[in-house]
C-alpha cells in the first residue's frame, strides 16, 4: 500500500510540472519570461517555507551554513533552470520542450561520471554497457524530435534556439542535481524554499530595470495560479513525500511520464503531435530505463522537471 501511495504521489508530481509546459507557454503570451519566474517563486516562497516548518521542522540556523552552496544551487537550478525553460518556451514547443527534458537522467549520469568526486558530494559513478548504450538512444530520440526527423536539418539550420535553450535548461539542472548531493543535513523541502528565496532576490534588480508585467487577462492569470500552486508547491511535496518511500532511480523513472501528460495536456490548447515526436519520446524513455539498469549506483534524483519544470 505505501508503494502504491508513493507511486500516486509521484505520477502526480509528474502530471503538475507537464502542465508548466503548457501553462508556462500560455502565460508567456501576457508576460516577459523574467517577470513570470519572478512571479512564480514569490508567489510560492510563503507557502514553500510554512510547508518546510510543517512537515520537516527543519533548524533553519543550521541551514543557513549552507548559504553559499544554497545560494549556488538557487542560481542553476531555480533561477537559470525556470529562466531557460522559459525563454525556450517561445520559440519551440511545450511537447519539443518536455522532450529534450526527458533526456536530463542521461546527461545526470554522464556528469556523474565526468565531473570530480568533490564535485558531487564525494561519489562518482561508473558508466555500465547499458548506461552508455542508453545514451546513444537518447541522443538519436533527442535529435529525431528537434529536427522532425530530419536528421541533416541540424547540418543544415543548426539548432532551433528553443531547442538550445533546452539543452541549456537540462545542462544546469543536471549540474544542479549533482552539486546538491553535497547537502546531506538540510531537508528537502527546506532547502528548496531558501533557494526560492534567493532566486526571488537575484531576480528583482532584473525587474527594477525592465519592469514587471502582470498578466493581462483571465487565462494569463489561471496560467500562473496553475504555475505556483501545482508545479512550484504540490509538485515538490509529493515528489519528496514519495522518494522517502521508493528509490531515486525508481522514482526518475517517473519523469518520463511527463512527456505523455504534456501531449495529452496540450491537445485541447491546440499543441498537436506528431509520429515523429511519438518515436522520438519512445526511444527518450526507452534510453532512461536502460539508464536505470545500468547505473551501479544510482544517481539521486533531484526534487524536480528532473526535471523544477
Amino acid at each position: 500500500m505505501a508503494f502504491v501511495k508513493a507511486a500516486l504521489f509521484l505520477i502526480l508530481a509528474t502530471l503538475f510540472w507537464a502542465g508548466n509546459f503548457v501553462f508556462g507557454a500560455g502565460a508567456l503570451e501576457s508576460v516577459d519570461p523574467i517577470s513570470l519566474t519572478w512571479i512564480r517563486w514569490a508567489f510560492a516562497l510563503v507557502p514553500l517555507g510554512i510547508v518546510a516548518q510543517l512537515i520537516e521542522k527543519p533548524d533553519w540556523r543550521a541551514a543557513v551554513r549552507h548559504l553559499p552552496l544554497l545560494a549556488l544551487l538557487g542560481v542553476l537550478g531555480v533561477t537559470g533552470f525556470s529562466l531557460l525553460i522559459y525563454f525556450a518556451l517561445q520559440f519551440t514547443s511545450p511537447l519539443n520542450a518536455s522532450l529534450i527534458n526527458a533526456v536530463n537522467p542521461a546527461l545526470i549520469v554522464v556528469l556523474a561520471a565526468v565531473l570530480p568526486a568533490v564535485v558531487q558530494g564525494g561519489r562518482r559513478e561508473h558508466l555500465a554497457w547499458r548506461s552508455v548504450l542508453g545514451i546513444v538512444l537518447g541522443l538519436i530520440g533527442v535529435v529525431i524530435v528537434i529536427t522532425d526527423g530530419d536528421v541533416l536539418a541540424l547540418l543544415r539550420n543548426g539548432l532551433n534556439v528553443g531547442d538550445l535553450l533546452m539543452l541549456g535548461a537540462i545542462a544546469a539542472w543536471s549540474i544542479y542535481t549533482l552539486v546538491g548531493r553535497r547537502i546531506h543535513d538540510v531537508p528537502p523541502i527546506t532547502s528548496t524554499a531558501i533557494q526560492v528565496a534567493i532566486a526571488v532576490i537575484l531576480l528583482t534588480p532584473f525587474l527594477a530595470i525592465n519592469g514587471l508585467q502582470w498578466p493581462s487577462d483571465g487565462p494569463g492569470w489561471g496560467a500562473i495560479a496553475y504555475i505556483v500552486i501545482f508545479p512550484s508547491i504540490a509538485a515538490y511535496v509529493l515528489w519528496n513525500a514519495a522518494t522517502r518511500k521508493v528509490a531515486p532511480a525508481t522514482a526518475s523513472i517517473y519523469i518520463n511520464l511527463q512527456v505523455v501528460f504534456t501531449a495529452l495536456i496540450g491537445l485541447p490548447f491546440g499543441f498537436g503531435i506528431t509520429w515523429v515526436q511519438v518515436l522520438g519520446g519512445l526511444i527518450v524513455v526507452a534510453a532512461v530505463v536502460l539508464l536505470a539498469r545500468g547505473t551501479t549506483k544510482p544517481v539521486p534524483a533531484a526534487p524536480a522537471p528532473v526535471a523544477v519544470p
